[in-house]
């Protein structure tokens, strides 16, 4: 096997974040699914961002995220996703470049436009997302690069993409390269209407064993288990995926692999301002650890460290150093 070139190659949606705060009323208001995460077209986002307070805006996607975390703890790292050939398209593809970030997946002309996702930051740090998912779902299997899918340690895949038809091929087309390449698979579940939409196909993958290192919350593990008891949905997975990693919010996370089983606790935050990005930021850490073949309660520790930096503040991009924070708390 050759070299890999890359630590982590991730596929996922190319959104940019709109991200503004509120008060519960507008919430109740604009009768939105508060907590969680809903699909809207693109006269609805038109709609929400009208009704936004004073905004900011920065390039997001769940995997681009995780991707971000993970170069600004030195992992090296390329991204494949869709953007349109518009302004937001070339603010994505500027700032995922800007973290060192490999991106070459060619613009798409025409409509739609580049996704955005609009969020609405409550008191409480609840972060309810609308996300208009534009150019990001017609990823065509074509513009993948296979020759960096094998030459990278692990190909990571986020649910929300599994949706839309074309780019669901796509990743399927990336697992085999994966596969074929004898390269580990890493799945994040992303949220629990996906699971409602797709559970079967995932469940397929993971029962096929094409999943090495899967990443759930403890509402998802539920849903894709059918097991209300956590302990009851870890036992229904733990023998299905090689690696198997559950967060639990202020409850820290669990990693199963193999007979090895490790847990931590969530790191402290003085304040919590914003819980946008804490599961991609906890995935960074987790992969980051990983590839650089920590002990499993190590990258554990890693996530949370990660994950408790991006809730300290807005957006879903680490702001602080994390190398250093990783370093030092590690």
């Amino acid at each position: 096997m050759t070299q890999p070139r890359y630590d982590v190659i991730a596929i996922g949606n190319a959104i940019v974040d709109v991200m503004a705060p509120c008060e519960d009323g507008l919430i109740d208001e604009l009768g939105l699914n508060k907590g969680g995460m809903t699909l809207v077209d693109e006269d609805g986002a038109k709609t929400l961002y009208d009704a936004m307070g004073p905004a900011r805006e920065i390039s997001g996607g769940s995997a681009a995220n995780t991707l971000a975390g993970l170069s600004a703890m030195g992992s090296q790292c390329a991204f494949i996703g869709q953007v349109a050939d518009d302004q937001l398209g070339e603010v994505f593809a500027h700032d995922i470049r800007a973290v060192g970030i490999d991106f070459d997946t060619p613009a798409r002309t025409g409509s739609p436009a580049t996704a955005r996702c609009l969020i609405f930051v409550t008191p409480d740090a609840e972060r309810t997302m609308n996300t208009f998912l534009g150019a990001s779902q017609f990823l065509p299997a074509e513009r993948l690069d296979e020759e960096a899918i094998g030459g990278a340690k692990i190909l990571y895949l986020e649910g929300y993409l599994w949706d839309p038809e074309e780019p669901r091929a796509a990743m399927r087309r990336a697992i085999e390269a994966a596969r074929k390449a004898g390269r580990k698979v890493a799945f994040t579940l992303s949220e629990v209407f996906v699971i409602d939409r797709h559970g079967d196909d995932f469940r397929a993958l993971i029962e096929d064993g094409l999943i090495d290192i899967l990443f759930a919350n403890h509402t998802e593990l539920a849903a894709l288990t059918g097991e209300d008891d956590f302990e009851a949905g870890i036992a229904a997975l733990k023998d299905k995926v090689p690696t198997l990693v559950v967060t639990r919010g202020p409850e820290g996370a669990v990693a199963l692999a193999g007979s090895e089983r490790a847990e931590v606790s969530a790191e402290p935050v003085e304040h919590v301002v914003d819980t946008t990005g804490a599961g991609d930021l906890f995935a960074a850490g987790f992969l980051h650890g990983h590839v650089q073949e920590k002990p499993l309660e190590t990258c554990l520790r890693y996530g949370a460290i990660a994950a408790a930096e991006v809730i300290s503040h807005y957006g879903a991009r680490p702001e602080a150093d994390l190398a250093k924070l990783i370093a030092e708390k590690g």
